[in-house]
C-alpha cells in the first residue's frame, strides 16, 4: 500500500550569522543575489523542519522541502537499517557558494556545487495516482532564473526510490549549470567500495590517474586524506558502497545517456576526519556517492530546453 504524510521535525541547528545586511554583490566568494554567511552560532537552536514521507510495504522515505529538498531518510522495513547518514544536527561549515554546507542524506547540486538552498525552504508538492506517489521538489534560482524540479517516486513493490530532474532555462541566454546528487552514507573502516573497474580520476594532494581494478582503494580504511574520484569510462553504471559492521549500504543505477557521472568522496581515515565532524554529532563519519550527467565536476551551458 502506498501512503504519504507530513510532519514537523525538531532538529538542533545553529543558526547562520550574516557576513552584511544585502547581497555580497562585490563578495568574489559569493553568489549574488543570494546572502553569504561569515559563521554559524556556537549555541545550537530547536528548530522545526517540514518533513514529507512516502512509504510502501517495503520501504520509507523522508524529504526535507524546508532543507532544499533533501532526502533525509531511505529506511528498509524487512531488514530494518537506515541506508543513508543523516547526522540530526544542523550545524553549516563554510563551503561555497553561501559557506552553508551542511552533509548528509541525498543533497542536491543544482545549478552549481553544493546550492545555495540547501538549507532553505523550496517548493513541494506530493502526488499519487494508481501505481506510484510523487513528491517533486524545485525552485526559480535567484541567479539566472533557471527552474529545476526534482521528482522522487515510490511504486507500490518499489525496493528502492527514483529520482528524475527537469531543468528549465525560462530566457533565451545560456547559462552555467551543473547537477550532482549526493549521497551522504556511513563511514566507518570497513565500509567497502563496489564500484567499476575503468580509468579513474583521482583529485587529492593532486591530480592524476588511476586504473580502479589495480590501483583503487577497496575500503574506507585505505583512504587517507580527503579524495574525490571520477570516473571517465566505467565498464558499468551501477555503484555503491556496503558496511559490514552496520550490515547495511547504498547502491546506485543510471541510465548512462543521461546520467554518465560516477563519484566517490571520501574524508577517509586519519587526518582529515576531523572535518567530518564539524557538522555531525559525536564524532560520526560520512562519505558521499554521487551521481550526475556531467562525467567531471565542470559546467555546462543551457539553452532553452
Amino acid at each position: 500500500m502506498l501512503e504519504s504524510a507530513e510532519t514537523a521535525e525538531l532538529l538542533l541547528t545553529h543558526p547562520l550569522v550574516p557576513a552584511g545586511p544585502i547581497p555580497t554583490a562585490n563578495d568574489p566568494d559569493g553568489f549574488y543575489p543570494y546572502e553569504s554567511f561569515c559563521e554559524a552560532s556556537r549555541r545550537p537552536v530547536l528548530k522545526k523542519y517540514r518533513m514529507v514521507s512516502i512509504e510502501n510495504d517495503r520501504i520509507r522515505v523522508k524529504i526535507s522541502p524546508d532543507l532544499g529538498g533533501r532526502v533525509c531518510s531511505i529506511f528498509l522495513k524487512d531488514s530494518m537499517p537506515e541506508t543513508l547518514f543523516f547526522p540530526r544536527v544542523i550545524r553549516p561549515v563554510r563551503i561555497l557558494p553561501r559557506q552553508s554546507f551542511t552533509g548528509g542524506g541525498i543533497e542536491l547540486s543544482f545549478p552549481i556545487s553544493h546550492s545555495p538552498v540547501q538549507i532553505a525552504p523550496v517548493l513541494c508538492e506530493v502526488t499519487q495516482d494508481q501505481e506510484r506517489i510523487y513528491v517533486s521538489c524545485g525552485e526559480r534560482e535567484l541567479r539566472f532564473g533557471m527552474n529545476w524540479i526534482v521528482e522522487y517516486s515510490l511504486g507500490e513493490c518499489d525496493g528502492f526510490l527514483t529520482q528524475r530532474t527537469v531543468f528549465f532555462n525560462s530566457d533565451c541566454y545560456a547559462h552555467p549549470w551543473m547537477s550532482w546528487s549526493n549521497a551522504g552514507v556511513p563511514a566507518r573502516p570497513d565500509t567497502e567500495f563496489h564500484f567499476p573497474d575503468g580509468p579513474v580520476l583521482v583529485h587529492g594532494r593532486d591530480v592524476r590517474h588511476i586504473d580502479w581494478k589495480t590501483e583503487g582503494p577497496r575500503r574506507q580504511a585505505d583512504v587517507h586524506r580527503m579524495t574525490g574520484f571520477f570516473w571517465k569510462r566505467p565498464d558499468c553504471y551501477a555503484f555503491g558502497v556496503f558496511t559490514p559492521s552496520l550490515g547495511a549500504g547504498l547502491y546506485h543505477i543510471a541510465d548512462p545517456v543521461s546520467a554518465p557521472g560516477i563519484k566517490l568522496w571520501s574524508d577517509g581515515i586519519g587526518r582529515d576526519e576531523a572535518w567530518v565532524s564539524q557538522y555531525t554529532l559525536n564524532g560520526q563519519q560520512c562519505l558521499e556517492i554521487q551521481a550526475g550527467p556531467l562525467v567531471e565536476p565542470a559546467r555546462k551551458f543551457c539553452n532553452m530546453f
